[in-house]
């Protein structure tokens, strides 16, 4: 097993505050994460990779993924969905984070909904832990799930991030 491993790391300006990208040397996501919580980020990626170090390399060029982070930004989610992703898992937090990324642009759903659409009904708070342990926020959307009162419940990037996505997703795109 190794001990460190090297991705590379690009810092998007958001209208929310700075955001961190994360790739692999075949352009595939690995994380994405505001830079005020990198620390979490670091956590996250030594326990998917099981590996003691975890080295980003900047990049000085746009990547694709970043390219796609923007145009999300500018109200255009599609490029997202074509935007490959690799991120270690369970079983079952693969089959969550499947699941949130059919959530469509603009829409949320329950907990509970989502743990019924997987075909798990009584897995609802496994649902929400699954949601939680998402590594790539926005391009797996796990802010576009709420509580079973309608309620902004968890987001690793804060409330009002939640908040401000999901308002920037209801309102019409300008063109």
């Amino acid at each position: 097993m190794p001990t460190s491993t090297c991705f590379s790391v690009e810092r998007v300006k958001t209208p929310i505050g700075p955001m961190l990208i994360v790739a692999d040397d075949e352009l595939r996501l690995r994380a994405v994460e505001w830079e005020d919580h990198e620390p979490r980020m670091h956590k996250l990626l030594r326990r998917y990779y099981g590996i003691d170090s975890i080295r980003l390399r900047e990049v000085s060029r746009p990547s694709a993924a970043g390219r796609s982070l923007e145009a999300y930004f500018e109200g255009d989610s599609a490029p997202l969905a074509a935007q490959p992703v690799a991120t270690n898992g369970t079983k079952f937090q693969h089959m969550v984070w499947s699941a949130l990324r059919r959530i469509p642009f603009g829409q949320t759903i329950t907990y509970g909904a989502l743990a019924i659409q997987i075909g798990r009904p009584t897995a609802t708070r496994a649902v929400g832990l699954a949601n939680g342990a998402n590594p790539v926020s926005i391009v797996v959307p796990c802010h576009r799930v709420i509580g079973a009162n309608s309620s902004l419940t968890g987001y690793g990037g804060g409330l009002a991030r939640k908040r401000w996505l999901l308002a920037h997703e209801s309102a019409p795109a300008e063109r």
